[in-house]
């Protein structure tokens, strides 16, 4: 998917809340782009397809996406909070711009979190270490329905359909 194609999905009301996002932290978007790029790769080496379902694969994706833009940006950054605050913003901005339906955003909203989480508690840590940690989450990952309450759960990936491999 190209970047045109992916842009015509967004409204011109996110479009514009994006731009001011980026223009807040221009340093950021490099590292954001890579990230999401390179997390896409990951998760498609590892699991196939399946990380476009909402299965334990897409709470993978979305935790190793957090970790990720995170621990890069980090690097053009004097604070972890700021890193943080950035990281919640665009990938909250991006569950605004690309809507899903009410069980699914808690769900990405959830595993998001516990990426950050994961950074916050390890930010030294290699992606490859990283990586490791997020694939043997995932196995322990956990179905989740729209009843389910997501604050008991708080260090655990969630998902909302099995697959399997």
């Amino acid at each position: 998917m190209n970047l045109i194609s992916v842009l015509k999905r967004v409204s011109i009301k996110h479009l514009l809340k994006g731009i001011l996002l980026a223009i807040r932290r221009p340093f950021f978007i490099g590292p954001t782009m890579k990230a999401t790029k390179d997390c896409i790769r990951v998760s498609t080496k590892n699991y196939g397809k399946l990380h476009q379902k909402n299965g334990p694969a897409n709470a993978f994706r979305h935790a190793l996406w957090n970790y990720m833009i995170a621990k890069r940006c980090l690097k053009w950054a004097t604070k972890e909070t700021s890193v943080l605050d950035w990281t919640k913003q665009i990938t909250d901005w991006h569950e605004d711009a690309f809507p899903n339906d009410a069980l699914a955003r808690r769900m990405d909203l959830h595993n998001n979190w516990v990426g950050r989480q994961i950074f916050q508690e390890n930010p030294t840590i290699s992606e490859a270490d990283a990586i490791e940690l997020f694939k043997k989450m995932t196995k322990d990952s956990t179905k989740i329905d729209t009843n389910s309450d997501l604050s008991q759960l708080k260090n655990q990936l969630v998902h909302i359909i099995s697959t399997q491999n």
